[in-house]
C-alpha cells in the first residue's frame, strides 16, 4: 500500500512539473518565436559540453539500469552519435537557416519567391529504453537547431539514467528551453495528450498508435520512430562469412535491442548448415563467453527476459529448432540477466519470433529459393524500419532496392547507416513515419513558411478584371497550353 502511494505522489508530482514546463516553454517561444544563429550554436555547445562533461556519470547509470551494459556499446551507440550530431549541425546550421530561394513562374515576372524555416514551438520528444541517451539526445539536437523549445519524456525502464539525465539538463538549460519529464506510463500518457507544435516517438508499433490517437485531438504532427521485422537477406553470391560475421555483430550488440538490429535472416535454403557454421564461429570471435563478459550488454529487465524466454518456449513447442550460440558452454538458468543468442529454425508463421518484433538475441533463418522469392516474402509483411543486403553483385542489389520498401537500408552492413549524419532516418508504414537527422531533422521540425514578394512593379495587374479583355485572351492562350 505504502509503494502505490508513492508511486501516486511521485506520478502527480511528475503531472505537476509536465505542465508547469509546458507553458512556460509556451511563454518563453511566444517571446522570442526566432532564436538567432548565434543563440541556437550557443545552445548546441552547451549540450555538448555537458554530455562530455558528465559522460562517466552517464555511462555508470546506463551500466546501472541494465545491470551490464557494454561500455564501449555506450560510448559506440550513444555518445558518438550524439557528439557527432552536434559537431554536423554546428557545421552546416548556418545554411540551413537561410532561406532557400524558389523560382516565379512567367506570369509573376518580378516578383521573389522563397522557403524560410521558422521554428514551430515546444516539441515533445518520448523516448525508449533500449538506447536512452542517444534516442533523447538525437531528436533534441534537431529540435533546438531548428529554434525549438523541448520537453523530453525518459522512459520509466531506465530510472537511474532519466534522474542523472533529468539532473544535468536541469543544470544546463532553463526549464523554459529544455525540460526532462520522468515518470511512469500514466506520465507517459499525460505527456502525448499536451498540445504540442510536433511530438516525436520513438518505441514500439503498438504504442506508438496510441501516441498517435492522443497527438490527433490537438492536431498535433507526429514523428514516429518504430521497430517492426527488418529482415537481411543473403545472397547466393557473397561468402557466407562476410555475411555472418555482420550479422552477428548487428543483432548481437546491445544484445539485440536495437530497433534496427537484424530480425530474421533470410538465408539461400542450399547454405543454412554453411550460415549456422560460419556465424557460430564468427560470433565465438566477438564474444568468447558472455555470462561475465562485460562487451555482451544485459537484457534491460526481467519482464522483457521473460518475454523473450517465452518466444524461445513458444517456437519450441510448435516444432522450431534452437541452437544456442553459448562458445564457453555457461549456465544462464540463474544469476546475471543475460541471454545467449538463439538461432531458430524451421520457423513458422503461427510462431511469435515470426510475428512480434523480437528485440533481443533470437534470431530466426528463413530459407528461400530465388531472390524473388525473398523479395516476396518481405513485400507480404509490413514494411520495416531496415533492410539488410548482403551481396556483391550490384544489379541485384538494384534490384532488390527497387522491389522492396524500407525505412532504410544497409548494403553489406548493418545498423551503421544510422550513423550517417548526412542521411535521414525514419519509418514507413507500420515501422513508423517523418525523419530527422542532420537537414532533415531540421525540416522535420520546422515550418516551412512560403513567401510571395512583389515589390512596386506588379505584374499581377494584367489578370485583374474587367475580363475578357485581349490581354486575358492573349494570358489564356499563352499559358493554357
Amino acid at each position: 500500500m505504502a509503494a502505490d502511494v508513492l508511486t501516486i505522489t511521485t506520478s502527480k508530482k511528475e503531472i505537476q512539473h509536465l505542465h508547469r514546463a509546458f507553458h512556460a516553454q509556451k511563454r518563453a517561444f511566444e517571446h522570442d518565436p526566432n532564436p538567432s544563429y548565434e543563440v541556437r550554436r550557443d545552445t548546441l555547445i552547451r549540450l555538448k559540453k555537458a554530455l562530455l562533461n558528465n559522460q562517466e556519470a552517464l555511462l555508470d547509470a546506463i551500466n546501472e539500469d541494465f545491470s551490464s551494459r557494454s561500455r564501449d556499446e555506450t560510448l559506440l551507440a550513444e555518445f558518438m552519435p550524439a557528439i557527432q550530431g552536434i559537431n554536423y549541425t554546428l557545421k552546416h546550421l548556418k545554411s540551413w537557416m537561410k532561406p532557400s530561394r524558389r523560382q516565379v513562374g512567367l506570369l509573376f515576372f518580378g516578383s521573389e519567391n522563397a522557403v524560410h524555416y521558422q521554428a514551430l514551438g515546444v516539441v515533445g520528444v518520448i523516448s525508449p529504453w533500449n538506447y536512452p541517451l542517444n534516442l533523447a539526445v538525437g531528436p533534441l539536437i534537431t529540435a533546438l537547431a531548428a529554434g525549438n523549445r523541448a520537453m523530453i519524456k525518459m522512459s520509466e525502464y531506465t530510472p537511474r539514467t532519466s534522474q542523472v539525465f533529468q539532473d544535468l539538463m536541469a543544470n544546463t538549460f532553463s526549464e523554459d528551453l529544455v525540460s526532462v519529464i520522468i515518470g511512469e506510463a500514466d506520465v507517459a500518457a499525460e505527456f502525448s495528450r499536451l498540445p504540442f507544435n510536433h511530438l516525436i516517438f520513438t518505441g514500439s508499433t503498438a504504442v506508438g498508435r496510441m501516441v498517435m490517437r492522443a497527438a490527433a485531438e490537438n492536431l498535433t504532427p507526429v514523428t514516429l520512430e518504430l521497430g517492426g521485422k527488418s529482415p537481411a537477406v543473403i545472397s547466393k553470391n557473397i561468402p557466407i562469412s562476410d555475411a555472418a560475421e555482420r550479422i552477428a555483430f548487428g543483432k548481437a550488440f546491445n544484445a539485440g535491442q536495437t530497433c534496427i538490429a537484424p530480425d530474421y535472416v533470410l538465408c539461400p535454403e542450399d547454405k543454412v548448415e554453411h550460415f549456422i557454421d560460419a556465424f557460430r564461429e564468427k560470433f565465438r570471435k566477438l564474444y568468447p563467453s558472455l555470462k561475465d563478459n562485460p562487451d555482451y550488454t544485459a537484457i534491460i529487465n526481467d519482464r522483457q527476459l521473460k518475454r523473450l524466454n517465452g518466444y524461445l518456449k513458444d517456437a519450441e513447442e510448435k516444432g522450431a529448432t534452437l541452437i544456442e550460440v553459448n562458445p564457453a558452454n555457461e549456465d544462464f538458468s540463474r544469476g546475471a540477466r543475460k541471454l545467449p543468442l538463439t538461432l531458430i529454425l524451421n520457423a513458422t508463421p503461427e510462431m511469435k519470433v515470426l510475428q512480434e518484433e523480437i528485440f533481443g538475441p533470437l534470431l530466426p533463418i528463413v530459407p528461400y529459393h530465388s531472390i524473388d522469392d525473398a523479395i516476396r516474402y518481405i513485400n507480404n509483411r509490413p514494411r520495416p524500419l531496415a533492410l539488410y543486403y548482403f551481396g556483391y553483385k550490384k544489379s541485384e542489389q538494384k534490384h532488390l532496392l527497387e522491389h522492396t520498401h524500407a525505412g532504410g537500408v544497409c548494403i553489406n552492413d548493418t545498423l551503421v547507416h544510422f550513423a550517417q549524419d548526412d542521411l535521414p532516418f525514419g519509418g514507413i508504414g507500420d515501422s513508423g513515419m517523418g525523419h530527422y537527422h542532420g537537414r532533415e531533422g531540421f525540416l522535420n521540425f520546422s515550418n516551412h513558411k512560403a513567401v510571395h514578394t512583389k515589390q512596386r512593379f506588379h505584374s499581377g495587374k494584367i489578370i485583374f478584371p474587367p475580363h475578357g479583355t485581349l490581354l486575358h485572351q492573349l494570358v489564356y492562350k499563352l499559358f493554357l497550353r
